[in-house]
């Protein structure tokens, strides 16, 4: 059984292209099962046409990019949209330099540890979300890849 993980886009896009850090994300993901936000495919798919748009994917790479995006959604959790992770989302932009899809995600990712991030794994190849504090709480860059663990902030 796979230990759940909150993978942030930027991790999960290297299982669906080729890139630099896609073999560690591919071990990372046979380790960890993916709690993913509610807008993850719509952030996917944005970076997908992104990468057509630059000339990084054509577009029958884009189409086996995007059946692979749609065959491993089906096996992620999802946490939904609330009022409550508006809110802690909205207080996330305001303290740290975080872009909005940024803030909801983490936010959604302390709503799935429920606020208790010490021990829990969060997936980014995103530096800006690393060492963001949350609530006593920090998620600190691993040796391996940019898989985080978060650990209580001494």
């Amino acid at each position: 059984m796979r230990i759940p993980a909150f993978w942030d886009t930027s991790a999960l896009v290297p299982l669906c292209v080729r890139q630099g850090i896609t073999p560690r994300a591919i071990a990372l993901y046979k380790l960890h099962g993916a709690v993913v936000w509610w807008a993850m495919p719509v952030e996917i798919a944005s970076a997908l046409a992104r990468l057509v748009r630059i000339k990084q994917l054509d577009p029958s790479d884009w189409t086996r990019a995007h059946k692979l995006a749609q065959r491993l959604a089906d096996s992620w959790s999802v946490i939904q949209p609330t009022d409550v992770l508006r809110a802690k989302s909205a207080q996330l932009v305001e303290r740290y330099d975080l872009r909005a899809a940024d803030a909801f995600q983490l936010a959604a990712a302390l709503e799935w540890c429920a606020g208790a991030a010490q021990g829990r794994v969060f997936l980014t190849a995103d530096r800006r979300q690393l060492f963001v504090p949350l609530d006593g709480n920090y998620f600190s860059l691993s040796t391996t890849f940019t898989a985080i663990t978060s650990q209580r902030h001494l």
